[in-house]
């Protein structure tokens, strides 16, 4: 619809009226905490849940061998438990490729101790449990086999199980911690907002003039 001659003057008043209206200085904390509160309760809500199992092994030294040395192998089988060895043997009874296997599988080892801790990540809690007894019957084949040169043996300390809950993502605490990190970033453009402006204010500002030269006796450059 064509505006009339007469209806060009009030719709220019109403556009300046708008244009002459200012958001608040303290506008992006509020604005980035609810986008940062939106973008991670969306995570939370899209993310599929994640589970983990985690078993345990002791290694353990023979009757004749030094008990020192059941903490080095246990730290040398620790880090052999995702070698692309035990891999390809476990991926069998985990029921995952050995190269997405080894993505989901992790091992940790003790330095006072010598335990093993292998723990299995997947979508489906049956299948972490999987992930991480497979994983540990490999490292018990590849121990016993050298176990009489070596003196040391794995010994199983707990199973892992199928878990109840997912560790992650937690919707509340996903939905916290977006809030938190929207609030942030609100929060530092607030302090480097003043500045901004403030040096664009110096710059507009002219150097005021000499005082022992009358403003119309200055010479022209």
């Amino acid at each position: 619809m064509t505006e009339t001659p007469e209806q060009e003057p009030a719709a220019r008043g109403r556009f300046r009226r708008l244009a002459k209206i200012t958001l608040p200085v303290w506008w992006p904390l509020p604005v980035c905490a609810l986008l940062g509160t939106v973008c991670g309760a969306s995570y939370g809500l899209l993310k599929a849940p994640e589970y983990v199992s985690t078993s345990y092994v002791v290694a353990v030294p023979a009757k004749d061998s030094d008990p020192a040395a059941a903490l080095g192998f246990a730290q040398a089988y620790g880090r052999i438990a995702t070698s692309d060895s035990t891999l390809a043997y476990a991926r069998v009874a985990a029921g995952v490729p050995a190269r997405e296997l080894r993505d989901r599988v992790e091992t940790e080892t003790s330095p006072d101790s010598p335990m093993i801790a292998i723990t299995g990540t997947s979508t489906d809690p049956d299948q972490a449990a999987d992930i991480a007894n497979a994983v540990t019957d490999a490292i018990f084949v590849s121990s016993n086999q050298v176990s009489k040169n070596t003196g040391v043996s794995l010994t199983l300390f707990s199973q892992a199980v199928s878990p109840d809950e997912p560790v992650s993502p937690s919707l509340p605490l996903a939905t916290a911690v977006g809030g938190c990190a929207g609030g942030l970033l609100g929060g530092l453009a607030l302090l480097v907002g003043p500045r901004r402006r403030a040096g664009l204010t110096t710059a507009g500002v002219p150097a005021p003039a000499h005082p022992s030269e009358p403003a119309g006796e200055r010479e022209l450059v």
